[in-house]
C-alpha cells in the first residue's frame, strides 16, 4: 500500500478508528522518508544540471563558440 492509498484510508475511516488503524507515527515516519529521497533527487538534478552546464560553457570556450 502506497503512502497516498493509506492516507485516503485513514481519511476515510470513522474517527474513532483512524488512530487504531492508521498510526499517525507511521504517516509521519513514511512522509519524512519520501520528502528525504526527494530532496536527494532534487539535489542531484541540480548538482548534474549545473556540471551538464559548466561542461557546455568550457566546450563552447575552447572551441571558441
Amino acid at each position: 500500500m502506497t503512502l497516498r492509498e493509506r492516507f485516503k484510508q485513514w481519511l476515510d475511516t470513522d474517527p474513532r478508528e483512524q488512530i487504531r488503524e492508521v498510526p499517525l507515527e507511521i504517516i509521519a515516519d513514511e512522509f519524512a522518508i519520501g520528502f528525504a529521497e526527494w530532496l536527494e533527487k532534487l539535489h542531484w538534478e541540480i548538482y548534474y544540471n549545473t556540471a551538464a552546464k559548466e561542461l557546455l560553457e568550457i566546450y563552447k570556450k575552447e572551441k571558441e563558440l
